[in-house]
């Protein structure tokens, strides 16, 4: 059986975007206690949201979804990211890596 080299991409996208939204059903996987190090690590609270982009982890499967959020807090290693998926407001906390600021 060929492909469909006309729809290809579109194909591939909608694909793509059927497996995020399944991925963001399940919870997120933010930072352990340990890895966010907070009782030796300065926590900064911002006064307003930062709007960015982030790499979070959901499900079993560890699938990597790049979201649009929120930075409400942050380490000198680690953010807290707020984001609205399809459960409702998500939040959890990534690798300051993982994370770029949307001008």
């Amino acid at each position: 059986m060929g492909t469909n080299k006309r729809y290809a991409t579109a194909i591939d996208k909608r694909m793509s975007e059927q497996v995020t939204e399944l991925a963001m059903r399940d919870q997120p996987h933010g930072l352990t206690d340990e890895e966010l190090s907070l009782d030796t690590l300065e926590l900064t609270r911002v006064p307003v949201a930062i709007p960015v982009t982030a790499w979070v982890r959901f499900g079993p499967g560890n699938v990597p979804v790049h979201v649009a959020g929120e930075l409400v807090a942050y380490t000198a290693t680690a953010v807290a990211v707020r984001w609205r998926g399809p459960n409702g407001v998500q939040r959890c906390w990534v690798w300051a890596s993982a994370v770029n600021r949307v001008q």
